[in-house]
């Protein structure tokens, strides 16, 4: 296991931290990094296990895994990017970019904006048990082309949530016709680089699978391989395809914060709860483009403090991504195997920053 600490005077926290999450993972085993930073300085960053079963590699704060749906907010920030250069508006029809939809009324009533915010109806058509070897190798074409086949919604545009892998893939393809190259070319340019995260990368096909964390998932006392070739849709890269370390995360978290890709006023809307009139689910509206965001007043945040975040999960991969704006805290965690009650390790997280006056 692996301890780095700037802690000053926070050792107690680091402590903790520790505490927290040393029980979970053993040395020869997959396992993870978890950080927490506030503005430049690192609070807290550990890392357990090994990125490679095979090799022995250890884990350390700069492998690189896959994030899972953290990918969603790379896409989503190309999307704003787009806008912000007038290529194209969030309130634009998704007909406008995919006219061959079997029923173009469902297209024209479908805006960005819901794709974005996991509200636009669409059903997930995939078969993907029934073609698993389909979507072992299926990219973000592939995937989101039985969404052009539906007959009908599940609800109105606007009107309730429901999370969508196939619209982030369906994003990808927009701005691949936007731009006029790859998205993941565009991600790079307009987001890596200014952001100086040199050692991300973005899947393509089997790519990358050489200088990465492999992940692996328990199965009948040893740890098999479960990424690219073993787990159906790993390949659909727009919902799942960004591939960091957790300094790198960090590094995007600050050039949000530092606007070195989005304007200031990009980046509120982002992290604004997109709350539509015409809402009527169960359970009140809580995603800005992409982001989850759980509001300062909001009656479940104990914290008080506004809270941004994002989950990935796919294959073995597990990842978790905090950002508290208003503390200049940032909060992530990184594994390449599933982690038993990692919601509630994330959320004892929060409350140690908070019991340690972070949140003040």
């Amino acid at each position: 296991m692996g301890l780095f600490s700037c802690a000053g005077n926070n050792g107690a926290l680091t402590s903790e931290f520790a505490a927290l999450y040393d029980n979970h993972f053993s040395d020869d085993e997959p396992g993870g990094v978890v950080l927490v930073k506030k503005g430049p300085d690192v609070i807290f960053v550990k890392s357990y296990g090994i990125a490679n079963v095979t090799t022995g590699e250890r884990i350390t704060e700069h492998t690189i895994f896959n994030t899972g749906s953290i990918s969603k907010t790379f896409v989503s920030n190309g999307i704003l990017i787009l806008e912000e250069e007038k290529l194209l508006s969030i309130e634009d029809p998704i007909y406008t970019y995919f006219p061959n939809f079997d029923h173009p009324e469902i297209a024209k009533k479908i805006h960005i904006k819901h794709l974005l915010s996991h509200t636009s109806g669409l059903p997930d058509a995939r078969k993907v048990e029934e073609e698993k070897e389909f979507y072992l190798t299926a990219k973000d074409r592939e995937n989101f082309e039985p969404i052009l086949h539906v007959q009908s919604l599940n609800f109105e545009p606007g009107s309730r949530y429901e999370y969508s892998n196939p619209a982030f893939n369906g994003l990808a393809l927009i701005i691949e016709k936007v731009s006029g190259r790859k998205w993941q070319h565009f991600i790079e340019e307009k987001i890596f680089t200014p952001a100086g995260m040199d050692h991300s990368k973005i899947t393509d096909g089997p790519y990358p699978q050489i200088g990465v964390a492999h992940a692996y998932t328990p199965d009948d006392g040893h740890f098999r391989e479960d990424d690219y070739g073993e787990f159906p849709t790993f390949a659909a890269s727009g919902n799942g395809g960004i591939w960091c370390s957790v300094l790198d995360l960090a590094k995007y978290e600050t050039a949000i914060r530092e606007h070195l890709f989005l304007s200031g006023e990009a980046v509120e809307k982002s992290r604004k709860i997109y709350s539509p009139e015409c809402w009527n689910d169960t359970i009140p509206a809580q995603i800005g483009c992409s982001w989850f965001i759980m509001g300062k007043h909001d009656e479940a945040n104990t914290y008080g403090v506004k809270i941004v975040y994002h989950t990935g999960s796919q294959g073995g991969f597990r990842a978790f991504f905090v950002s508290i704006p208003e503390k200049n805290l940032f909060y992530a965690g990184l594994f390449n195997r599933p982690v038993d009650g990692l919601d509630e390790l994330r959320n004892r997280g929060l409350e140690l920053l908070k019991e340690h006056n972070w949140l003040d």
